[in-house]
């Protein structure tokens, strides 16, 4: 495990000693959960983009058309 020294503005420290309190996590515990949070919705964007340019238009719309002619349930209607 590696140590990190971190500067932040007091407001921000308030406010992650006060969530992290309330949530019941040490500060370390609450940096480390949203650090990781934001590295795997930036890495699941990547992900994401590099599989969209593996897409085949012409693929997709051979799939779809296999699908029957139905109309959603109204569950499904905005």
């Amino acid at each position: 495990m590696s140590t990190l020294s971190l500067r932040i503005p007091d407001s921000l420290h308030k406010r992650v000693k006060e969530l992290a309190a309330k949530e019941n996590f040490s500060i370390n515990q609450f940096i480390t959960i949203a650090l990781a949070e934001k590295l795997s919705a930036l890495e699941t964007e990547d992900y994401l983009n590099e599989r969209a340019k593996r897409g085949d238009k012409v693929k997709f719309r051979k799939v779809l058309s296999k699908i029957p002619d139905a109309k959603p349930e109204d569950f499904d209607k905005f």
